[in-house]
């Protein structure tokens, strides 16, 4: 990682070799992934099929993103994630069955239904919560992190926001207070090259993000955000950074939003060329050839994998259909302001 200040370039932190990785956490790693695939795949089936309620902003293309950051950190490490923050959950270890049942606003769910896809929390995972709130989220990230530094507790916080958050005002205030009070949280900006219907290069200037790190003094690096080995090496280095007191980082994560900003958009400011391109990056079709070429497991290793996800993510449907709607007598329970 390059130290950057005074208008110095970014870092741009290449694909490590799968070799560096043990056997083990690379399949650790194409699980969550899958999961993470299979179950977004299932959910939004059941927002078309009308057993959850309002719309869903899917992370399809994304996973290698999640896992990768996810992977590099300890369980009691903290993230705060957004209204695209499925796949962070999964990847920090929150119960599928209680996720599929706050999808549904359902009372077994982690939040008891009153969260719902963009508001999901589950502080025993370290999962701060999801924010429907563009950017909404990154302020409060520094918030934990100077919470962490002042009890000492060694815990990183992973604070994950799109290209549009990066242009708002309170992404660039936190940054500047991470960066002074030398905190310890790590800025991860999942580039999937479109603000809502706005691709990067109409709303922003600068080609890599992560070079607006530079009027912060941190570092900062952009990687390729669909290789989840690439994104592992380059957290790992960070976090590493970051626990031993050396404050905050950007890392900018390329990747695309294959499906629609929220389901239904119809996606027509995509072009079908852009998107075969980008398919053929597929984070989860690269691992798989990885893991699998010459020397690699056996194919169905994986597909083996794939049937204990699928069970998985069906057992949770099952499980969120069966549970019961919050009683109308804890209307205003966890509520911390009312008439």
């Amino acid at each position: 990682m390059t130290k950057m200040g005074e208008g110095q370039g970014t870092s741009s932190t290449g694909s490590a070799p799968p070799g560096q990785l043990s056997r083990q956490r690379l399949l650790h790693l194409y699980r969550v992934m899958a999961t993470i695939r299979r179950f977004e795949e299932v959910a939004c089936q059941l927002l078309v099929d009308g057993k959850i309620p309002a719309t869903l902003h899917a992370s399809i293309g994304q996973e290698a993103v999640a896992a990768g950051v996810c992977e590099a950190l300890e369980p009691a490490d903290l993230i705060v994630t957004n209204h695209r923050g499925h796949g962070h959950c999964i990847a920090k270890g929150v119960d599928l069955k209680a996720m599929m049942a706050e999808l549904m606003g359902k009372a077994s769910g982690t939040n008891r239904g009153r969260g719902g896809s963009m508001h999901i929390a589950d502080p025993a995972q370290g999962i701060l919560g999801a924010n429907g709130i563009v950017g909404g989220g990154i302020p409060i990230a520094v918030g934990a992190a100077y919470a962490c530094r002042a009890r000492e507790s060694g815990q990183i916080v992973v604070c994950f926001f799109g290209d549009g958050a990066a242009n708002e005002g309170g992404c660039h205030e936190a940054m500047n207070l991470a960066s002074l009070w030398e905190l310890p949280i790590l800025f991860v900006c999942e580039n999937n090259q479109y603000a809502e219907m706005t691709p990067q290069r109409v709303h922003t200037r600068v080609k890599d993000l992560s070079v607006r790190a530079g009027a912060y003094d941190m570092p900062g690096a952009s990687v390729d955000g669909n290789d989840v080995v690439a994104v592992y090496a380059a957290v790992e280095a960070a976090v590493r950074r970051a626990r031993a007191g050396g404050g905050p980082m950007l890392i900018e994560c390329k990747t695309f939003r294959v499906r629609g900003h929220f389901e239904g958009d119809p996606q027509r400011y995509k072009t079908a060329e852009e998107v075969a391109r980008w398919k053929e990056k597929d984070p989860l079709t690269l691992l798989k050839t990885s893991l699998t070429g010459p020397g690699g497991i056996p194919a169905g290793e994986l597909e083996a994998i794939q049937q204990e996800i699928e069970s998985a993510v069906r057992e949770a449907v099952a499980f969120a259909e069966a549970a019961p709607l919050p009683s109308p007598d804890e209307v205003l329970t966890h509520v911390y302001a009312g008439a």
